[in-house]
């Protein structure tokens, strides 16, 4: 079996690269390096890749490949990659998550018409769903983003059920709710909380830390995806979460725990996007899927940690 994996270098792409070479894959994996982080952090995402025979990497972008080749003897399609960023989305930048999120989403379906996959699946993010007081949120809810990340996420999400539904692309799409752990980007909280408390700083919060999420940690991530690929029906929509909805301020105080001191946190004004509350209502991945999300919030901050920690020592 061969699986195209974009996104390769990223958070979530690198850790599934790895995972489907153990599952006895050969793995191509793309990513163009956009500038949103330091490209050095994505290279060492994928310097234990670079080495294995199973993995070949093409440095490029999604918008100028020749995509016919790219999936030449390709089984599998995991579509990770994506402008990230939902306080970056706003003004000017927008034609970045445009061309990048939807756009290239469309050139890859368009491009699985005349080379059949088994099964293409979609990153796609708990973003869509907006600030809702339906909660947990549940597949049937109605979408309704407060971002324009968010607004780029459900087109491309969209348009894998369109592809699904007009030319058979087995396309799935998995709601990813707020992912940590080790490669976390270095914009996303955890990673930002760690590396204060290591270089003894205040710890930044928007809003007053009450806000929630239903955190997940990428090894579930992973998991989810190779679950998709062997159980899915194409055209299905799935939340995936953590099952550890807490606040952000009971996550600081886990933090405190793990790194063994107190910490200074310091509030300021909520950002435009971001939602108040998240929570996955998972009985659809769980009964069609067999999701299960194996990693506490616990177990996970203290591998992130490490992780985190191994990069400043």
């Amino acid at each position: 079996m061969k699986a195209l994996v974009t996104g390769a270098a990223g958070f979530i792409g690198s850790h599934l690269c790895e995972y489907l070479i153990e599952k006895g894959f050969e793995v191509v994996g793309i990513d163009s390096f956009m500038d949103y982080y330091p490209r050095s952090i994505k290279e060492a995402n994928i310097a234990d890749l670079r080495k294995d025979h199973n993995f070949e990497f093409v440095e490029a972008s999604l918008l100028g490949v020749d995509l016919a080749e790219l999936l030449d003897g390709i089984d599998v399609v995991f579509h990770q990659s994506a402008q990230a960023g939902v306080r970056a989305s706003w003004g000017q930048t927008f034609k970045i998550y445009s061309d990048n999120n939807i756009l290239a989403t469309q050139n890859l379906l368009e491009a699985c018409r005349k080379s059949p996959v088994r099964k293409f699946v979609y990153a796609s993010s708990s973003s869509v769903y907006g600030d809702t007081k339906d909660l947990p949120m549940s597949e049937s809810s109605l979408p309704c983003p407060v971002s324009p990340y968010g607004v780029s996420k459900l087109a491309a999400e969209h348009l894998c059920r369109l592809y699904h539904k007009n030319f058979g692309i087995p396309a799935v799409s998995l709601r990813y709710f707020t992912v940590y752990g080790a490669r976390q980007r270095p914009d996303m909280a955890f990673h930002r909380f760690f590396r204060w408390a290591l270089d003894d700083k205040p710890l930044e919060v928007y809003g007053d830390g009450e806000q929630s999420r239903d955190f997940t940690h990428v090894d579930d991530i992973v998991e989810s995806n190779w679950l998709a690929f062997e159980k899915a029906q194409p055209g299905e929509v799935f939340n995936i979460g953590g099952g550890a909805r807490i606040t952000l301020n009971e996550v600081i105080e886990i933090i405190k725990e793990i790194v063994g001191r107190e910490l200074e946190v310091q509030y300021q004004s909520v950002q435009k996007g971001d939602v108040r509350h998240t929570f996955a209502d998972m009985t659809k991945a769980k009964e069609k899927l067999g999701y299960k999300p194996k990693v506490s919030i616990q177990d996970g901050l203290k591998t992130e940690y490490e992780w985190i920690r191994s990069l400043v020592e």
